[in-house]
């Protein structure tokens, strides 16, 4: 049933929940808080949040029904509540939560900017308001290697680069958290390291077609699919990466303050 949403696992869990602390840790989540885990997918960062803090509770909500259906059946801790929701127009009260989160979400949503004014009004007067992006650009070794390959084996990929998503740098960010009316505005940057087992434990969660770039290979023919990845193995080695190996990725994180009345 959730074959889709353990691909998304395979993929890019394991970044999101290396990532996790440190951004709980960035976003000063106390103890005793209620939290909005804004764009939750799977849940990485709700279990995460209930693992690191004693809290009240953590909401999580996504436009997916298969991820929030995969996060409600893999979840076992009841403070934790997982519903279908658009981060542009939520229906929760004004000042239901003391933290609004998003992990790996923002660049992703269509009107980032109502999204967040929407995450400010949801969040108690001084309450945080926190979101991390990757940097796609060259902070995300994982991914800044694949595009690299691709775009130097087809030129005409370009235009799928991750690199081009929006918010994905700090200025960006810094600048949509002003924007949408926040105090204390601070950017920073959070870098986690990832073992990989051998460069098949690289290359095959690519094939499971998830995102821009598992869907890029999903649509190569076998045999330019067998040459991007012999050039990959290449680039790899090139780079002097032997097996085992560790790559490591950026992202950067925004905080801001919800405007006391």
């Amino acid at each position: 049933m959730f074959a889709k949403d353990n691909n998304y696992e395979i993929f890019m869990g394991r970044w999101s929940r290396a990532l996790a602390p440190q951004f709980i840790a960035f976003a000063e989540v106390a103890d005793g808080e209620r939290i909005l885990d804004v764009g939750t997918g799977t849940g990485a960062l709700a279990i995460a949040l209930l693992e690191n803090r004693s809290l009240v509770g953590v909401t999580g909500i996504d436009p997916s029904a298969a991820f929030i259906a995969y996060a409600s059946e893999t979840n076992t801790d009841d403070r934790a509540i997982f519903e279908v929701g658009d981060a542009q127009n939520m229906h929760y009260a004004d000042a239901s939560f003391d933290r609004s989160l998003s992990l790996l979400v923002v660049n992703f949503i269509p009107d980032p900017l109502k999204a967040v004014a929407e995450m400010r009004r949801v969040t108690k007067p001084g309450g945080m308001i926190a979101a991390a992006v990757w940097d796609y650009s060259d902070g995300m070794q994982m991914l800044r290697l694949f595009w690299d390959e691709v775009i130097a084996f087809d030129p005409s990929a370009d235009a799928l680069d991750e690199r081009h998503m929006p918010y994905c740098s700090k200025n960006e960010l810094e600048q949509l958290w002003r924007e949408a009316g926040l105090q204390n505005v601070k950017v920073t940057a959070l870098v986690v390291e990832q073992p990989f087992d051998s460069f098949e434990d690289y290359w095959a969660p690519f094939l499971l077609g998830t995102g821009p770039a598992g869907a890029y290979v999903a649509g190569l023919k076998p045999e330019r699919r067998a040459t991007l990845r012999a050039r990959l193995q290449k680039r790899l080695l090139a780079d002097g990466l032997t097996d085992p190996f560790v790559l490591k990725s950026r992202a950067w994180a925004v905080i801001g303050t919800a405007r006391l009345k």
